[in-house]
């Protein structure tokens, strides 16, 4: 996995991408991009209204991961939720190399205490359910890596540099 250079940050929301993707970015001198910055204002919106998207409103956005990954020199991280099968075909697919997809993992009830605690994020905890719904993790054929989130982020990126070959 040492010449992978394209890495997506997955997990349902509240997970810890931004935090881990942060760290990841620190720890590599990779750059990270948060996913959330490539949403589409009326997608924003949806979520700040508590409406959860639809396949219909994520295409455009993961296109966007994808390029973003793919229009890149280098090793680059992004944070996406990158729920499904379909999506993370996409990213794929638009990124034009292999990704590597990162995911995190946690108990629902960490999770949400966790957005209770991100002023000023549009993602309300009334969505949560619909994420862990959607979900469908990485299986067999995906390159992916799975990290646990219910221990100190120092541990959660040391696990990830050891599993990705960046130690």
């Amino acid at each position: 996995m040492a010449d992978i250079q394209k890495f997506v940050i997955m997990g349902v929301s509240g997970s810890g991408k931004s935090s881990v993707g942060a760290a990841l970015s620190e720890k590599t001198g990779a750059p990270y991009v948060d996913g959330d910055d490539l949403h589409p204002k009326s997608n924003i919106e949806k979520m700040s209204a508590g409406i959860p998207l639809t396949d219909e409103d994520r295409w455009p956005w993961l296109a966007a991961v994808g390029e973003r990954l793919g229009s890149h020199e280098g090793k680059i991280f992004i944070g996406c939720s990158a729920l499904k099968h379909s999506y993370r075909d996409l990213i794929r697919e638009k990124a034009g190399e292999p990704v590597l997809f990162i995911h995190l993992t946690g108990a629902k009830e960490v999770i949400a205490e966790r957005m209770k605690h991100r002023p000023g994020h549009f993602m309300p905890t009334s969505l949560l359910d619909n994420q862990f719904a959607t979900l469908e993790p990485p299986g067999e054929g995906e390159l992916s890596v799975g990290a646990d989130i219910g221990q100190p982020l120092d541990e959660v990126v040391r696990d990830i540099l050891n599993k990705i070959g960046r130690n």
